[in-house]
């Protein structure tokens, strides 16, 4: 396998995610520069700092946990189906979008971090089934059964 098609399977469809969000990210950083009370999610108030720290120690940890299991286990061409792989099909990109840049934005008091976090699940979802189409390609029977068995099927 050629380096070229390991990081492709590495990187899955984060690439073709990344460019969808982009413009929200670059238009989102240029307005949040320009009119930083638009954004501004009061502070963060003492409930918010609380619920944003709560959410992220589990977000995180399941980053850093799906990004582990990828690098230990694509290069063996093995399919992932254990630890925040056992709970959703996509636990990194749903990780990041939903359980992390939202909780950091507010902790900076910005909404932007939301607004991220949106248009980067947005683009997980319009980019996962060709992702999935490929690992049903290379899985087979393996895949349909994990498929079936995700606690969280439409995260």
């Amino acid at each position: 396998m050629t380096t070229t098609v390991r990081i492709r399977t590495l990187v899955g469809s984060g690439d073709r995610i990344g460019l969808f969000a982009l413009p929200v990210i670059v238009v989102g950083l240029a307005l949040n520069i320009a009119f930083p009370d638009l954004f501004a999610v009061g502070g963060p108030p003492p409930a918010l700092r609380t619920i944003s720290v709560v959410v992220l120690i589990p977000g995180i940890t399941i980053w850093i946990w799906s990004v582990a299991l990828i690098l230990r286990k694509v290069p063996r061409d093995e399919l992932i189906t254990t630890g925040p792989y056992r709970l959703v099909r996509h636990p990194l990109y749903t990780g990041v979008s939903l359980l992390v840049l939202p909780w950091i934005g507010f902790l900076v008091n910005s909404w932007l971090g939301l607004a991220i976090g949106l248009a980067l699940y947005v683009g997980s979802r319009r980019y996962a089934p060709e992702e999935e189409a490929q690992l049903s390609q290379t899985f087979g029977a393996e895949w349909e059964r994990y498929q079936r068995s995700v606690t969280l099927p439409w995260l």
